[in-house]
């Protein structure tokens, strides 16, 4: 579906990790999530650019990080990027809920992190799900879950530099 999207001009590298394990995920809002953020990645880069889409273990967390090789995001704007209705879009090109949006899928509904590290050309937003749920947080219904391969192409402080 974000193939259509992908300018001519864009180029794509997939950095997978084919060996990650199954994780209980609601698999229809971790692709909501993908969705914003690779747009966001498309519309930094104006139609050219490169968009890496990587994924990987470290311990008991699976990651999912969209870097673009745009302008990169302000420092003084960095923090508000999760707020609702915070947008740098013209007007009527965007609701500015995206990013929030994504925060609440992650953080709330999957007790994971989303963190974003920027400089011009190189922004990086990184999302970490735990492979295991807490058990004593809000797990996802056995019959709902979509126990199924991380997948940004199938398919956290908010503002502090990504690290590892």
């Amino acid at each position: 579906m974000l193939q259509a999207k992908i300018p001519p001009g864009v180029r794509v590298v997939k950095e997978y990790d084919h060996d990650l394990p199954a994780v209980p995920a609601y698999g229809a809002e971790l692709n909501q999530v993908w969705t914003n953020l690779i747009d966001n990645a498309l519309g930094a880069m104006n139609g050219s650019g490169t968009l890496t889409i990587a994924t990987w273990r470290d311990g008991e967390h699976l990651f999912v990080e969209v870097r673009d090789t745009g302008p990169g995001i302000p420092a003084d704007i960095r923090p508000r990027i999760f707020e609702p209705f915070f947008t740098t879009k013209p007007v009527g090109e965007g609701t500015g809920l995206g990013l929030d949006i994504s925060y609440r899928i992650v953080v709330n509904k999957h007790h994971g992190d989303i963190r974003v590290d920027s400089q011009p050309g190189d922004t990086r937003l990184r999302v970490c799900l735990p492979i295991t749920p807490p058990t004593d947080a809000e797990e996802p219904p056995p019959a709902a879950a979509d126990t199924s391969r991380a997948s940004p192409t199938s398919p956290t402080s908010r503002t502090e530099p990504a690290s590892g």
